[in-house]
């Protein structure tokens, strides 16, 4: 950190026997201490996941807003799905001595690597949307990091299991649609579910296929279990895109499955308008990406002190009874 003092000397020499000159010198501390921007605009650097996917466009855009409220240099960048590129990326922003780091990791192991070269070289590094290091849970944050502000994916998955309990109260043949293969949200999502459908009772999860987060890979992967079990009552995408393309594989078959998401997504919301979704978890990442700015502005001005702390937002069910208590923010 550069410390800018001012010396102010005041000499006063008096010409009588024997009498020294006096001077006095005042220092104005350090200017660039936590907590003081007046001298200098933060610059903090988004080093984001794919913003061609509307979920990561979203964040962004809160983190724009948010950053231009705090008068923050933003610096955006798309990694288009690439963990090199994201690496790349940060390196690039470390070697810019941007004063924070916002991560929105495309792999918890990977992105360790590149926190551990941010915080090498004196940056503050928090993450959205994500974790850093493999296997960590949501309560132990890598120890490196500022902070991690996302959705709670454990609890989002409770929250839709207990959905699908209140959608097929009788129980019955269950079908998962998981992400891409490597995602940590095809756990995570997933472990609270399938728990909720055993304290139930009357449920039996008879295929799980990826998805692969498109539309269309959702319902390649729902017609596929449909063709096998056609007497599935219900499944769970953990995307509201794989969901709404799971609906579409449901009515072409003349099935009466039932379908739950998650996301909150526009095209999720208006499916549960229109009958063709039961329910979704409603996450925000506009309000996530703007949640993240001022986390690290508070870090970066001496707010935020301490040990990581894993932030969650509220994420609360929707189906159609309450579906207007979710604006989709993507």
């Amino acid at each position: 950190m550069r410390t800018v003092r001012r010396a102010g000397a005041v000499c006063v020499g008096v010409a009588l026997a024997l009498t020294a000159a006096a001077c006095n010198t005042e220092s104005s501390g350090d200017s660039g201490a936590a907590g003081d921007t007046s001298t200098k605009q933060l610059t903090i650097g988004l080093a984001n996941q794919q913003e061609s996917v509307t979920f990561p466009a979203a964040i962004a855009e809160g983190a724009k807003k948010k950053a231009a409220e705090l008068g923050v240099k933003l610096i955006t960048l798309d990694s288009q799905g690439d963990q090199a590129k994201q690496a790349s990326q940060v390196q690039d922003l470390i070697a810019q001595k941007v004063d924070g780091i916002i991560l929105v990791p495309l792999s918890p192991g990977p992105a360790q690597a590149l926190v551990d070269q941010a915080d090498a070289a004196g940056i503050a590094v928090g993450t959205t949307h994500g974790y850093v290091g493999a296997d960590r849970k949501p309560e132990d944050p890598y120890q490196k990091l500022k902070f991690i502000v996302t959705e709670d994916e454990v609890g989002a998955g409770a929250t839709a299991g207990k959905m699908a309990v209140d959608a097929v109260p009788n129980g019955g043949k269950v079908a998962v649609i998981t992400g891409a293969a490597g995602f940590q949200e095809n756990t995570t999502r997933v472990q609270e579910f399938t728990k909720a459908l055993e304290a139930k009772g009357g449920f039996t999860v008879v295929a799980t296929q990826p998805g692969n987060w498109t539309k269309q890979d959702g319902q390649a992967a729902c017609q596929n279990i449909l063709a096998a079990n056609p007497d599935v009552a219900l499944f769970y995408a953990i995307s509201d895109d794989m969901a709404v393309g799971c609906g579409a594989a449901i009515k072409a078959a003349n099935s009466t499955a039932k379908v739950i998401g998650i996301g909150g997504a526009q095209v999720g919301i208006d499916a549960i308008k229109a009958g063709t979704m039961y329910g979704t978890v409603c996450y925000k990442p506009f309000d996530e990406g703007g949640q993240a700015v001022q986390q690290m502005y508070d870090a970066l001005t001496g707010k935020l002190t301490g040990a990581p702390k894993t932030s969650f937002y509220e994420t609360p069910g929707v189906t159609k009874d309450n579906v207007d208590a979710c604006v989709p923010q993507w």
